[in-house]
């Protein structure tokens, strides 16, 4: 089998900030050929949710993105911390977008959003039996919309273009498999 892996000979940092970091890495090909500058962007992983109600409604938020200048419709989620399991960072996110807790949780898919030019993970998990027990506790730039939506009212959301976040659509894919309903 032909050798595909890249070897990393040196790394430079360009920028590091807490939501992302840049660096520059110099590598050698399988091959013996070097790439002088592979920039790679660092992020923290990620973890979202297919949540679901009691009475199995699919919860989802609403929140601008200001990179791409769009209001979102999007699942739960949100930044694994330092140290944290991201089953727990998991329900973290979800107590404190939604104000809701899960008594069912699994995990359903871990992926990369772009593994060409960033190194972290995003694990998606299906939450099941969702009940509302507190606010929402948001960070201080968060502002966001909890609503509800039937399983058919997701698949039409999807089918009709309305939820931009690829990660996302991603998630809704793997739980709607999960839950036999594609």
């Amino acid at each position: 089998m032909t050798e595909l892996n890249w070897k990393t000979c040196s790394s430079t940092y360009i920028h590091k900030g807490p939501w992302a970091t840049l660096r520059s890495d110099k590598c050698e090909m399988p091959d013996g050929r070097i790439v002088e500058q592979y920039y790679v962007l660092e992020y923290p992983n990620w973890a979202n949710a297919v949540a679901l109600t009691e009475d199995n409604k699919v919860i989802m938020v609403r929140q601008y993105r200001h990179a791409a200048n769009i209001v979102s419709l999007e699942i739960p989620g949100g930044v694994i911390e330092d140290g944290e399991d991201p089953e727990a960072g998991m329900l973290r996110e979800l107590l404190e977008e939604t104000g809701y807790e899960f008594d069912n949780i699994e995990l359903i898919s871990t992926i990369y959003a772009n593994p060409s030019t960033a190194n972290n993970k995003t694990y998606c998990y299906l939450a099941k039996g969702g009940k509302k027990v507190q606010e929402q506790s948001l960070d201080e730039h968060e502002e966001l919309i909890v609503e509800e939506y039937t399983i058919a009212e997701v698949k039409q959301l999807l089918a009709d273009n309305k939820i931009a976040q690829a990660l996302h659509c991603t998630g809704l894919f793997y739980a709607l498999m999960k839950l036999d309903e594609l």
